[in-house]
């Protein structure tokens, strides 16, 4: 089993690529993980906003497996605790034989096909990040839930 997390289009900030990285290197000591990364829509001047979501949930779809466990990173998804999404990442990986596929979407959203595909959706905050620092945060937190589920001292509550 693999925890990956699939996004939309490059990471350009370079202290958000620094602070990636750091969270990618550290979570390899716990579980197999991987960041993908969906090309950007090109030409968007001519889509409308629903045909680049669809155009990019096509993208995000093609990577998905039978039996992968999608997981959306949506504002209207549930929200939780560091030590509640440690929880949730525990009993997946307990009970997930494929892959882990968290997803940040594109700049609209994501299609009703990437919608009706998803598991579960979660929200990190009810408040609105940048595409780019919410891979930040999401690599963090999971460095966290790692951290927390090995009873190591880097989460303090």
């Amino acid at each position: 089993m693999k925890i990956q997390l699939c996004v939309v289009g490059k990471t350009s900030t370079p202290y958000i690529i620094t602070g990636i990285e750091a969270y990618v290197s550290r979570l390899k000591h716990y579980i197999p993980f991987e960041l993908k990364t969906v090309a950007d829509i090109k030409n968007t001047r001519r889509l409308t906003e629903d045909q680049q979501r669809v155009a990019e949930g096509d993208l995000i779809l093609s990577g998905v497996q039978p039996g992968d466990y999608v997981v959306l990173l949506d504002e209207r998804g549930k929200e939780f605790t560091s030590r509640e999404f440690s929880q949730f990442i525990e009993k997946r990986m307990a009970t997930i034989s494929r892959n882990i596929i968290f997803v940040v979407g594109g700049p609209y959203g994501f299609s009703k096909a990437v919608y009706d595909r998803a598991d579960d959706k979660i929200s990190l905050s009810r408040m609105t990040f940048s595409h780019e620092m919410v891979r930040l945060f999401f690599v963090e937190q999971l460095y966290r839930a790692m951290t927390i589920l090995k009873g190591e001292p880097y989460h303090h509550d």
